[in-house]
């Protein structure tokens, strides 16, 4: 039976045995879940129950923090899915300490995004939870600078923070996009206790710069949503990277995620002039109308009437794009900051054909990988000695040979030294396109460094 399959069997074994204690009215478990003589769960309803599957008792707690609802479900769910199969291969253990893990969401159900007020009472839960030794997350880089601070300051030296897709380059290093204190202020203990295993979007904006005018665009306009940092953010590293690279910049502009129609926006973007278009922003952000939208303005993004080709970075790397915004996503460009799952070789394609077995015919979400990536960085920083301190001093001088994504060491600063990154086309899923490495000079000017 594949490992996942397992896991399933085991998870829905416990939920079971979760709902005959309730049916008997055990008064001692009042959420009907499992419990653990030395690891209490963490105090948030965002929280799943506490799950384990190795040998003995648990001693300590990593928790993932992903948003579960709305558009991003189902890559939630398979990402939570990859960090099960990654405890599982390493015995849910780290070197000495027996490992459990909690599942929790940042994500609300009035909007299906991740919530301001509840990545902070997620990230204060985690920090008053001596149990809680690790993160795995964020995937929304503005939740990762709402949790950064409040875990660097946690009891007993800071919680570890590890994220499998947070790509804003100020959770890390300086630019001219960022706030002034950035990133030295989401640090308030003097001490690095985040990483991440994606390039950021310096690299990832260069690169995808550098793939549009490889299919011609001369003359980009840039869309980002209202009232977002993240997504201007990338919006200005993709802006950066082009004017570096030849390109002219038709335009910029808002676009209201709140807004039911974008005709007006798509004839501005038409009257420009632009021959590409980058939506520098969140599927989730009404992105589905915004590609609608832009078809039916603009003409479709493949083919003899692709006069205007359309692009996204990662927030849009998913199979719910295709799946909502329907055929009008044909042709679309997706940069992803890393590789795709059909890219990967070795461990990393042995657990990619094992996670496509487990869940069938559905597209393995691009960020699964990376999930599982990041629970290894995380175990292997505790390995040492699963404490809090040695742990957040660990993760930063983590070096990783023949891991799922490849082989790399964290940097002082948390970055990875991974490139390239994967570009994929919308087909009835997103499909491998190409590949970019962007020189150092273009990455330079995406960070809006002057000079080269």
């Amino acid at each position: 039976m594949p490992r996942l399959a397992r896991l399933l069997l085991v998870a829905l074994a416990a939920v079971a045995l979760a709902a005959a204690l309730a049916a008997c009215g055990d008064d001692d478990d009042d959420e009907g879940g499992r419990e653990f003589a030395h690891v209490q769960p963490a105090d948030t309803e965002t929280c799943g129950e506490i799950e384990y599957g190795g040998e003995g008792e648990p001693t300590v707690l990593i928790v993932s923090d992903l948003p579960a609802q709305g558009d991003s479900a189902e890559r939630t769910k398979q990402m939570n899915d990859a960090i099960r199969a990654q405890l599982d291969d390493e015995n849910w253990r780290a070197g000495d300490a027996r490992v459990a893990f909690q599942a929790c969401d940042d994500s609300i159900a009035d909007t299906g995004e991740w919530d301001e007020a509840t990545c902070k009472s997620n990230a204060e839960a985690y920090a008053a939870n001596a149990d809680v030794i690790g993160v795995i997350g964020t995937y929304n880089s503005g939740c990762a600078a709402i949790e950064i601070p409040i875990l660097n300051q946690a009891p007993d030296g800071g919680v570890a923070m590890v994220s499998p897709g947070n790509t804003l380059i100020c959770l890390t290093e300086a630019a001219s996009t960022c706030e002034e204190s950035q990133p030295d202020s989401l640090y308030p203990s003097g001490t690095r206790n985040y990483a991440r295993v994606v390039p950021n979007d310096a690299f990832q904006g260069a690169g995808l710069a550098s793939f549009a005018k490889k299919q011609g665009v001369r003359k980009p306009y840039v869309l980002y949503p209202a009232d977002d940092p993240t997504s201007l953010g990338q919006a200005d590293t993709f802006a950066g990277a082009a004017g570096f690279l030849g390109m002219q910049i038709a335009g910029t502009e808002t676009w209201d995620p709140e807004a039911t129609d974008y005709t007006k926006l798509m004839q501005k973007v038409r009257g420009s002039g632009a021959d590409g278009l980058v939506l520098a922003g969140l599927l989730d952000q009404n992105g589905a109308q915004l590609i609608q939208d832009k078809v039916a303005v603009l003409g479709p993004n493949e083919g003899d009437q692709a006069a205007v080709q359309l692009f996204a970075p990662d927030g849009f790397a998913q199979q719910a794009t295709i799946d909502d915004a329907g055929p009008d996503s044909a042709g679309m460009f997706v940069s992803v900051p890393g590789r795709l799952p059909e890219k990967l070789t070795g461990p990393g394609k042995a657990f990619v054909e094992e996670l496509q077995t487990d869940i069938g015919d559905a597209p393995i979400e691009l960020f699964a990988p990376y999930a599982a990536q990041a629970a290894e960085v995380l175990l292997s920083a505790m390995a040492p000695n699963a404490r809090r301190a040695d742990t957040v001093k660990a993760l930063t001088q983590v070096e990783v040979d023949k891991g799922i994504v490849g082989n790399f060491t964290i940097t002082p600063s948390g970055d990875p030294s991974l490139g390239p990154i994967d570009i994929s086309v919308a087909k009835d899923s997103f499909v491998f396109a190409g590949e970019e490495t962007p020189s150092d000079a273009a990455v330079a000017a995406a960070r809006g460094e002057r000079g080269g």
